[in-house]
């Protein structure tokens, strides 16, 4: 297995566990996505799984979209869970929240890159794959609804 094969395989599986306990919900109380304490814990220990789990739920349920135009971090894109709600969020988002997604994802791999020494390459190169992937569906959602991509 190539190195990119491995990267993907350990996304998908991180993803997809946020993803299934998003939709399963649990009794820890919703993150206050104002500010980046949940975003930043980026290790896979079970206390900053759940927090970023608390967190993604929160900014997938946020009727507001307040959290969409807040300034991101390499931690928080490391973590996965913004790129991975306004992935989640893309058919709810405006055509200005789009564009503003967009710009996120296509900045993060410089932001995660400049990062090495407080991320580890593995977190880097999830979040540098994640951040194409989810850059890629904002760009076709915006092309359908906005006519641009």
């Amino acid at each position: 297995m190539t190195l990119s094969g491995f990267c993907s395989t350990i996304l998908s599986l991180t993803l997809g566990a946020l993803c299934v306990a998003a939709a399963a919900g649990c009794s820890a109380q919703p993150a206050d996505f104002t500010t980046t304490s949940s975003l930043n814990c980026v290790d896979d220990s079970p206390q900053c799984v759940s927090h970023r789990q608390t967190a993604l739920r929160s900014m997938v349920a946020d009727k507001s979209k307040s959290w969409v135009k807040q300034p991101a971090d390499a931690s928080a894109h490391a973590s996965g869970v913004r790129l991975f709600a306004l992935r989640q969020r893309r058919r709810d988002l405006s055509c200005d929240e789009l564009a503003h997604g967009k710009r996120e994802a296509d900045a993060a791999p410089a932001v995660l890159r400049a990062s090495t020494g407080r991320l580890t390459h593995a977190q880097i190169a999830r979040g540098v794959i994640l951040a194409g992937e989810v850059s890629r569906d904002l760009s076709r959602e915006q092309a359908k609804r906005c006519g641009r991509g």
